[in-house]
């Protein structure tokens, strides 16, 4: 079993980095012999998207469990859809978390810590909507925040007040399967509205 913890050093002494998508290194201990292996994380320098494609890189490692500071939403998302088990809220060094693991002193977690893009410079999002738009853009959540695009926005935003009203519609409560197949749609809304951002980015960092 492997549990990766966020980390600003490679060994078992470093400290925990509280940041998930733009921390320095992963460090990938085996809890049974605390045998380790090092994983720069490469995400650490992307423009955006960073706690998602950490998360994609750690499944591809074949890690069971992440242990971090703070999570946004995206990168829960995730970690989440390839059945890593998220232990945020957590401080220390690598060793004394893991063995807080060992021991059953961490309780998993679903929920977000903070903002999407909340390790960016500059990014004053407000509430925990992910819409990209600025000011009053043409996001579809109340509370768009200053994210990334400029002018009127990148896109249509989706905040999470749009999954906490989605069990309703028209008024009329839903079911829980019209309740995950909605949540479903809009997980997947907003993954290729990330990638579309993602790839502007690039295109406009290699011009």
């Amino acid at each position: 079993m492997k549990v990766a913890v966020s980390s600003n050093g490679k060994n078992l002494d470093a400290q925990l980095d509280p940041r998930f998508g733009r921390c320095h290194f992963f460090i990938a201990v085996n809890p049974d012999d605390m045998n380790f292996e090092v994983l720069n994380n490469e995400s650490a320098a992307q423009g955006g998207g960073a706690g998602i494609q950490a998360a994609q890189f750690l499944a591809s490692q074949g890690v069971a469990a992440v242990i971090t500071g703070n999570c946004g939403p995206n990168a829960v998302q995730t970690l989440s859809a390839a059945g890593i088990e998220l232990f945020s809220g957590q401080a220390g060094t690598v060793r004394e978390v893991v063995e807080r693991f060992k021991n059953g002193n961490l309780q998993p977690t679903s929920e977000a810590t903070v903002d999407s893009h909340s390790g960016m410079n500059g990014a004053t999002g407000s509430g925990r909507g992910s819409g990209m738009g600025r000011g009053g853009g043409m996001g579809s959540c109340r509370g768009m925040g200053r994210g990334m695009g400029g002018g009127r926005g990148a896109g249509r935003g989706m905040g999470m007040s749009d999954f906490a009203g989605s069990r309703r519609m028209g008024g009329v409560p839903q079911s829980k399967d019209q309740e995950l197949n909605g949540l479903k749609q809009q997980a997947d809304s907003l993954n290729k509205k990330m990638k579309e951002v993602i790839s502007r980015i690039n295109s406009l960092e290699n011009q």
